[in-house]
Parts: structure tokens; C-alpha cells; sequence
């Protein structure tokens, strides 16, 4: 596969997990703060029956799409590249052993009782949103700069 198409996908994978993942932190996030608890949990409950299937794929098409542009590019973007995949499989790490199992806490809270430091777990859930977001939006960033800069970071001049 040539360079260009590897781009374009490591560019859109990378783009739809930080996309996603920074519509969740800056709109759902704020919904679930003002809205009362019994909604947030039924609509966390219910978002996350579609959502986690979903991410799951766009995670793993972002680590993927980066791999493969760390395979067909040299040097800099190469290591940037690189960067990125590790980038995207922290956002799956944090997700998966952070965001799930507190998940699985408000599934239950939705039908049952809340337990008393339910604000302290809603809140660390928010901190791995965070950190898997960044995480997200961070390899992002490096496959722009590995595709905009690439030619440039190996000293070649940039052709059309």
C-alpha cells in the first residue's frame, strides 16, 4: 500500500478517536453533571450498550492505521508514528481497565441502590475520560505532524 492512502487512514482513525472522545468530555461530560443522577445513569447505562462496541472499533483502527504508518514511513515520522499507536493503545488501556469497570458500577446503580462515595467514583471515572482523551488527542496531533511534516522532518521538499 502506498504512502498516501496509509496517511489519509492513520490521519481519519486517529482524528475519529479524538473526535469522540473530546465530543464525550465537552458535551456529555456537562450534560451528565446538570442533569439528576437517576438520568445520568440510565443514559450512561444506555449509551454505553452502543458506545462500547463502537469505540472498541475506532480504537483499534487508530492503533492499527498508526502502526501501519510507522511500518511505511522512515526516521522522525516513523517514531512519530510509532508514538501515536502507543498513544492510541493508552486511550484503550485506560478505557478498558479505568472507564469499564466504573461502567459496570453505574449499570448497576441505574436499577439499584448508590452507594455513599459515588461522587468520588464518578470522578475518577472522569479522570480516566481525561486522561484517555488527551491520550487520544495527543496521537492525533503526532500523525498530523508526521503527515504535514513528514517530508520535511527527512529533509526532502514537499512536492504536490
Amino acid at each position: 500500500m502506498s504512502p498516501r492512502p496509509v496517511q489519509a487512514l492513520a490521519l481519519l482513525f486517529t482524528g475519529l478517536l479524538a473526535g469522540a472522545f473530546g465530543y464525550g468530555a465537552v458535551n456529555v461530560a456537562y450534560a451528565f453533571k446538570v442533569v439528576p443522577l437517576d438520568v445520568r445513569f440510565t443514559f450512561h447505562t444506555a449509551l454505553m450498550q452502543v458506545n462500547g462496541a463502537v469505540m472498541q472499533t475506532i480504537m483499534a483502527l487508530a492503533i492499527l492505521g498508526s502502526i501501519v504508518l510507522a511500518v511505511v514511513s522512515r526516521r522522525t515520522p516513523r517514531l512519530l508514528a510509532a508514538g501515536a499507536a502507543l498513544l492510541a493503545v493508552t486511550s484503550f488501556l485506560v478505557t478498558r481497565f479505568g472507564n469499564v469497570p466504573i461502567n459496570g458500577l453505574i449499570k448497576r446503580w441505574a436499577v439499584g441502590p448508590v452507594p455513599a462515595d459515588h461522587a468520588e467514583i464518578l470522578a475518577r471515572w472522569e479522570m480516566f475520560h481525561v486522561v484517555r482523551t488527551s491520550a487520544a488527542f495527543l496521537a492525533f496531533v503526532l500523525v498530523i505532524v508526521a503527515v504535514v511534516m513528514g517530508d520535511r522532518l527527512l529533509g526532502k521538499p514537499r512536492t504536490s
